[in-house]
């Protein structure tokens, strides 16, 4: 009796792995846009099995610093430092060099910076993991943000040659210029933030893109925030996000 209810406790378990795709949850990063590291480690909790992961912005950087990217990494998830770095080359490369041996695993830099300070930040970035015996990490150039619906056409274009020409491993863009970007990177990742669900507020992301949309136009990493960790039930959110990234792929 006691061996058929391990075995059904087993059979239990393996079905609840299946449920999730880890192919899946690699496409998907969490966005804990939040200013408190106490609610940040309760949502990466309770959505790890969905996300492989966990972006930490200004917000939570400038609540916690560091301290977020040891918490959230202890949770497992691969780290995703969004500060959008922007200044003059020296600064960056310095602070880059503090986070990549801190194990960040993708830190972006603001492309407007020029490629002076793209190469800065990403030799920084490379060296900080070095040093640190970490495998090596990969530098997101910004394009244009979600929110700017206003950008001239030629600015995307632009910036994604700055990226590829400073050394980047990849940018971070709209879905809608995924196929551009392919055009004149395509060794470059493709991250795609404001993702939404059909039906959901847009918000501020003026060029918000469904899963779907940015799966089958080549993007490699989404960012997930306010679709999930806003919702009133994230676990059944995450849920329809990963039923729709595997429909897409």
């Amino acid at each position: 009796m006691a061996e058929q209810d391990d075995e059904k406790q087993g059979d239990e378990g393996q079905e609840n792995e299946e449920q999730v795709d880890v192919n899946t949850s690699d496409k998907l990063a969490l966005a804990l846009d939040v200013d408190d590291l106490v609610a940040a480690i309760r949502i990466g909790r309770q959505l790890g099995d969905y996300f492989s992961v966990a972006k930490i912005g200004l917000e939570l950087y400038s609540a916690a610093g560091p301290e977020a990217i040891g918490a959230i990494s202890d949770l497992g998830y691969d780290i995703f430092l969004d500060l959008k770095l922007h200044d003059i080359p020296t600064t960056v490369g310095k602070a880059s060099r503090v986070l990549g041996a801190l194990g960040v695993k993708y830190l972006t830099f603001h492309a407007h910076g020029g490629v002076d300070m793209l190469a800065a930040g990403v030799q920084g970035f490379s060296e900080g993991a070095y040093n640190a015996g970490l495998e090596q990490p990969n530098s997101l150039a910004i394009t244009v943000l979600t929110s700017d619906g206003d950008a001239p056409s030629h600015i995307m274009p632009k910036r994604v040659m700055l990226a590829a020409e400073a050394g980047c491993t990849g940018i971070v863009c709209s879905a809608s210029d995924l196929s551009e970007a392919y055009h004149y990177a395509p060794r470059l990742l493709r991250i795609v933030p404001g993702i939404r669900m059909l039906g959901d507020r847009v918000d501020d992301q003026a060029q918000a893109a469904s899963p779907e949309d940015a799966i089958t136009g080549g993007a490699d990493l989404l960012v997930i925030g306010r679709t999930v960790t806003a919702a009133k039930d994230p676990i059944a959110a995450a849920q329809k996000i990963h039923e729709s990234v595997e429909a897409a792929s």
